[in-house]
């Protein structure tokens, strides 16, 4: 805004505010700001960026102030097929039906109005774009009469012409699109294929596209590269130990899925006198990776490593990750260890964090693992490889059960909701196809490692509070109340008993679950009630954690694959091990924890978007393979458009209400679809279903009622 003349915006600014809701021409506005301090240069720089600003905007008669008009600015926060949604500086987003986005893309900044609303949220209509910002895309190659096209992914129903040839183009081909030029509609935009990822009918291809339009680099800088492969060819010496707490001759082994490679927490238990001491021994990340180092700053922006499928986005290149970090058996670790003390009752009375070198035991797999564990009550019976591989490992395993129970029932006991999100597991063959699609199984052996990572991540928060220090805190706030009361609405509707509250607890919500649990309806109030709470995220403020029952949580377990751990393993090395008084920490971090908690967040929501649309790509293509099948399976949501039904092993499915049987229906704005005001179809009810069609560029799958 330097080299823009302050006098000539005032002034037009003055005149646009005489001139009221009246529009003055261009010609007219110019006569009269120019002036000796005022030229047309002046002029145009000044209209351009008050145009830019939405301060003012340009229609057929000419020149009108936005707010004069009824008019404000917002941006474009996303847009479906047919519709939108604006974003106000206040956060606030708003609707905006198809036919009132002009052309609007995701990122434009848009001048808008309300409209009367069909509902009772607000409406808005996009009066013109004040800048714009956004011009790739994904979308599908097509062809007609000799003129390509590009079917978007997202923004638009409509094709985009192509206006410059692309070589070697196919039809279906998955590709990336520019836009060169914009009209009125989306319709009449033009484009550009920049470049190809593949066919889009093949989910390689759609998660290809998927990571570019998330801006995920799936390369590592050359520097990075550099300073990564100077660390691997590192060496343990005497020196990296000096100072360390040597556990080497501890039982120490990890415990992972079988195709883990990036392992970055072993464990130890050993019943004590007056209870348990409890291990959790972290990869020292934070020892080769140093503050504001070229690693140090892509980890930063990435803010955790991506998994989907059969591949990994590591945050770390994989010459640390799964190289001189990663806990692998019978070799040398530094690790930062969190050294805990429980009472017979599983609580808490003791712990401090140790750098540490460890030699993990072995490279346990939680299937191997819960094998031995089935075993308990007659080891013979442990197959004999597995026997062998965990010798003089098994009773530490069956102490490690014991300890888990515990913590369990102490989580239960605490009024913990115990929320049930199946996850799926993908088959991936050798030509990157997904041949099937399976609900994960979770043994004892997971939930082992889980209630120990639970321990430290509390021991690591609480160490933070209690020295009040700056750190990165993993929070859960209480939910809306607007939300609850939702829930409960729905709830009564389906006459599922309750308790009375005014204020929501973690147990109100973990009793309701559990009056559902082990019926059809389980699994969708288990997702009404998730879609009630509030999202978990990281903050510098210690404001604990709603769903756990915890005053303090954070996460100290993970530092290879999430930079808030890596950050606050450096606050704790700093505290702990450089013994650095808390008010220098105070000084050192408090600016970096906060900047570390609200990238962390906002990557991490990147995260859990790409790893669900790569799945989902990959979930279409298993389907496209058994079109014309039949499935049984339960409704997991009732829509205005149809209902989406869930097949056994998590996949799910629309079924549109315009191919329902017999007769007309009606959604009856919460759980079920109606003909002649009767329920027909209701939310956890069992149904047959075929597979019709598959969108694997789209993750989407069509059912039909069998």
């Amino acid at each position: 805004m330097a080299d823009i003349s302050q006098i000539c915006i005032a002034r037009i600014l003055n005149v646009m505010e005489q001139c009221g809701k009246k529009a003055i021409s261009d010609k007219a506005l110019y006569g009269k700001v120019k002036g000796k301090k005022v030229t047309l240069p002046d002029y145009k720089k000044a209209v351009s960026w008050l145009k830019e600003r939405g301060d003012i905007v340009e229609i057929k008669q000419g020149y009108i102030l936005t707010k004069a008009n009824g008019m404000f600015t917002a941006e474009v926060a996303r847009i479906n097929k047919t519709f939108g949604f604006i974003k106000c500086e206040d956060g606030t987003e708003i609707f905006v039906p198809g036919k009132f986005l002009k052309g609007a893309m995701p990122g434009d900044t848009v001048v808008c109005r309300l409209i009367p609303p069909r509902g009772d949220s607000p409406e808005a209509e996009v009066t013109a774009i004040a800048k714009e910002g956004f011009s790739e895309f994904t979308g599908t190659a097509e062809k007609s009469e000799g003129q390509w096209y590009v079917r978007p992914d997202s923004f638009c129903k409509d094709l985009i012409a192509v206006s410059e040839k692309y070589p070697d183009i196919k039809e279906g081909d998955k590709v990336l699109a520019t836009i060169t030029k914009r009209g009125e509609r989306h319709a009449d935009h033009r484009c550009k294929i920049s470049a190809v990822f593949g066919s889009s009918d093949k989910a390689y291809s759609s998660a290809l596209a998927v990571l570019y339009m998330n801006d995920v680099e799936t390369e590592f800088p050359i520097a990075v590269q550099d300073e990564a492969r100077h660390i691997s060819g590192m060496k343990i010496t005497d020196k990296d130990i000096y100072g360390r707490l040597d556990l080497r001759d501890k039982i120490i082994f990890t415990i992972d899925g079988a195709d883990t490679k990036d392992i970055d927490d072993a464990v130890s238990v050993e019943k004590a006198e007056n209870g348990w001491k409890l291990g959790v021994h972290i990869a020292d990340v934070s020892h080769y990776v140093k503050p504001n180092s070229e690693l140090d700053k892509d980890a930063f922006l990435r803010g955790t490593s991506i998994y989907y499928a059969n591949k990994v986005i590591p945050m770390l290149p994989k010459e640390l990750s799964n190289g001189i970090c990663s806990l692998n058996p019978n070799e040398d670790r530094l690790a930062f260890s969190c050294l805990m003390e429980l009472d017979e009752d599983g609580k808490l009375t003791k712990y401090k964090f140790s750098k540490t070198v460890i030699r993990s035991r072995v490279k346990g797999v939680y299937s191997e693992v819960n094998k031995i564990l089935d075993c308990r009550d007659d080891v013979s019976k442990i197959p004999a490889d597995i026997a062998e591989k965990y010798a003089g490992l098994t009773d530490t395993i069956f102490l490690m059960q014991q300890l888990a129970e515990i913590l369990t029932a102490n989580k239960l006991k605490r009024g913990a909701p115990q929320i049930d999100t199946p996850e799926c597991k993908l088959t991936i063959d050798e030509n990157e196809v997904c041949t099937d699609v399976q609900k994960r199984e979770r043994g004892r052996a997971e939930l082992i490692i889980e209630e120990f990572m639970l321990s430290a991540n509390e021991a690591a928060a609480k160490t933070a509070r209690e020295n009040n220090i700056p750190f990165v805190y993993r929070v859960h706030e209480n939910p809306a109340p607007e939300k609850i009361t939702e829930l409960l609405e729905v709830i009564d509707r389906l006459n599922i008993p309750h308790p009375n509250f005014s204020s929501v607890k973690p147990a109100h919500l973990a009793q309701i679950l559990d009056s559902v649990r082990d019926t059809e309806l389980s699994p969708v109030i288990n997702n009404m009630v998730l879609r009630s709470m509030a999202k978990a995220k990281y903050s510098d403020e210690p404001l604990g954690h709603f769903g756990l029952v915890l005053k303090d949580y954070a996460h100290f377990t993970s530092p290879i694959r999430r930079y808030p751990d890596l950050a606050i393993h450096r606050i704790l090395t700093d505290l702990c091990y450089n013994k650095m008084p808390p008010a220098v920490i105070a000084k050192r971090y408090g600016k970096f924890a906060a900047n570390a908690s609200l990238q962390s967040s906002e990557c991490e929501l990147t995260a859990m978007r790409v790893e669900r649309d790569c799945e989902d790509c990959y979930i279409a293509e298993y389907m496209s393979s058994h079109l014309g099948e039949e499935f049984e399976g339960n409704i997991s949501g009732i829509t205005d458009y149809g209902m989406y039904v869930e097949l056994p092993n998590t996949v799910e499915g629309l079924v549109k209400i315009e191919t329902l049987p017999d007769g007309t229906y009606e959604y009856d704005g919460h759980f079920s679809l109606t003909r002649d005001g009767k329920a027909v179809y209701s939310v956890g009810q069992n149904v047959r279903v075929k597979c019709v069609k598959t969108d694997v560029s789209g993750g989407k799958i069509d059912f039909v009622i069998a």
